[in-house]
């Protein structure tokens, strides 16, 4: 027998479904009282400090990029180790990250968040004093478990703090921080080691700035009532298999995951590989000639930096004002920003070895159309996923972006890297007399080194396609799944034994609702 989805149609007082087909009313659901009104200062503290908190956070990720050509160097090893380095550091950070959501969903989240601080700033400073790779590898994997406490629940606090526009706002501010502390770990790391002599020094600046983030956490950070603003503070939990369940059969969720993870690919490949990659192409442009790795990675940081600041916003607002047109738009920017940035970044490394300007310039508009889906798949996730369940939806999310993009991104390309220059001939490329001799002692023609991290980093431009299709297939489902999660909110709060409702019994009581029978 076929079915027919009965959409929910929203007025100002009732969340109402209707028959398109009879156009008669199928179920009214009385909404509860808008809580929007302006922001307060308790609030603006509480995002100001979540943000300053995110921002450190990625600093201290991609300060080890910035130096990393003096770490392969002191430690002596190749591409292959130098990916693993980031990819140990996912890794840890992705298998803690549904043990955080579980307990972000149930307990004090500033308690979380403060011991996950604590623990990445101690692993992070005490690790630069490690002599040998195998001790820093492991302490780079500790930085991981403390990383992923925070990256999971504060999301999450905004979103019980803010609705709608306001909350769409907030999320762009908070994630505005990971392109700019990108950027800031490069220039941070490189800049540290020009001054200090010593690229260790670079690591541990963050620290620092993390124990001050500690205190305001602990008392600046109000952790609201989850669902607070959207009526929702009644739902009961359920148990986190029954959680499970629900977000696999949430389309839009699943989806706009999938796309997300085609872009933390991309960005894990380009944020390790990139300073590398054009130093390699700059010394084939000066003919052998050294080339300032420092200032590559100086340059690059703030490539990353000014695109995230202008990219990251830009994505937000666009979806503010074509989503009031458009309930697709939010799926929409994500796949067509990642469709303008796969040729973007393509030329960039076909231009690096002949014109570092025309490098540049489409790196940063590669990364700006990148930069565009940041805010906007938080704010899907937000909308998509009832409050009860968001920091785990949040540790999913990380869990599988993690797990198929960024985790293995780095090493993949790296690897692949390694296992091209064993196949190129010297022979293939003219003018390719000159040899480098790398770290590892082996001596390698520079155009082969340079060839084969080039066609290494195309893999990105084939994922971020895939990323798109997954983002234009959200846009199927986003509509329904979010006016599901509007009318499970309003049943909860309106039911008139609400204590005693959850979740789970009010999504399969509004599923019934939504699903006639022809």
């Amino acid at each position: 027998m076929d079915e027919t989805r009965i959409p929910p149609t929203v007025s100002h007082q009732y969340l109402v479904v209707v028959d398109d087909q009879s156009n008669s009313v199928v179920r009214q659901i009385k909404r509860s009282p808008s809580k929007e009104r302006a922001v307060t200062k308790r609030e603006w503290a509480t995002v100001l400090v979540l943000c300053f908190v995110n921002l450190i956070n990625y600093m201290d990720r991609f300060t080890v990029a910035g130096v990393l050509s003096n770490i392969r160097t002191d430690f002596n090893i190749g591409n292959d180790k130098s990916g693993l380095l980031q990819t140990a550091f996912i890794i840890s950070y992705m298998i803690f990250a549904p043990l955080f959501g579980y307990l972000g969903d149930r307990y004090n989240r500033k308690i979380i968040m403060s011991f996950g601080v604590f623990l990445w700033c101690l692993t992070t400073f005490v690790g630069s004093y490690m002599k040998t790779f195998g001790w820093f590898i492991i302490f780079r994997t500790f930085v991981g478990i403390g990383e992923a406490s925070y990256s999971t629940i504060a999301p999450t606090i905004i979103s019980d703090l803010f609705v709608k526009d306001v909350r769409s706002k907030m999320l762009a501010l908070f994630y505005f921080a990971i392109p700019v502390g990108s950027g800031l770990g490069y220039i941070t790391g490189g800049e540290t080691a020009r001054v200090t002599g010593s690229w260790q020094w670079g690591l541990r600046i963050t620290p620092a700035l993390g124990i001050v983030a500690i205190f305001l956490l602990l008392f600046v950070v109000r952790d609201p009532v989850r669902g607070e603003k959207e009526g929702g503070s009644h739902i009961a939990s359920t148990t986190w298999l029954n959680d499970m369940k629900a977000l696999l059969k949430n389309p839009s969720f699943m989806l706009s995951t999938a796309g997300f993870t085609c872009v933390a690919f991309v960005a894990g490949a380009l944020s390790w590989w990139g300073p590398t990659f054009i130093e390699l192409g700059f010394k084939l442009q000066a003919n052998g000639q050294s080339v300032d790795s420092k200032d590559v990675a100086y340059k690059f940081g703030l490539i990353a930096m000014v695109s995230g600041v202008i990219g990251v916003p830009l994505g937000s607002f666009m979806a503010q004002k074509l989503r009031v047109r458009w309930q697709q738009a939010d799926p929409l920017i994500c796949a067509i920003g990642l469709l303008l940035s796969s040729p973007l970044i393509f030329f960039a490394s076909i231009t690096a070895s002949t014109s570092s300007t025309a490098c540049y310039v489409l790196i940063f508009f590669g990364q700006l159309a990148l930069n565009l889906n940041w805010s906007i798949v938080a704010d899907m996730l937000l909308y998509v996923v009832i409050p009860t369940r968001r920091s785990s939806a949040e540790a999913f999310q990380i869990l599988v972006a993690h797990a198929l993009g960024d985790a293995g991104s780095p090493y993949l390309i790296g690897l692949l890297s390694e296992a091209l220059k064993n196949t190129l001939s010297p022979e293939l490329w003219i003018g390719s007399s000159e040899k480098l001799l790398l770290s590892t002692g082996k001596v390698v023609d520079p155009v082969i080194e340079y060839r084969s991290l080039q066609y290494s980093l195309f893999l990105t431009i084939f994922v971020e396609v895939l990323g798109s299709l997954f983002f234009f297939l959200t846009a199927l489902y986003i509509q329904r799944d979010k006016a599901l999660v509007d009318l499970t909110i309003a049943e909860c709060d309106n039911d008139s034994d609400t204590s005693q409702m959850s979740s789970e019994d009010a999504e399969n009581e509004l599923q019934n609702s939504l699903i006639k029978p022809d």
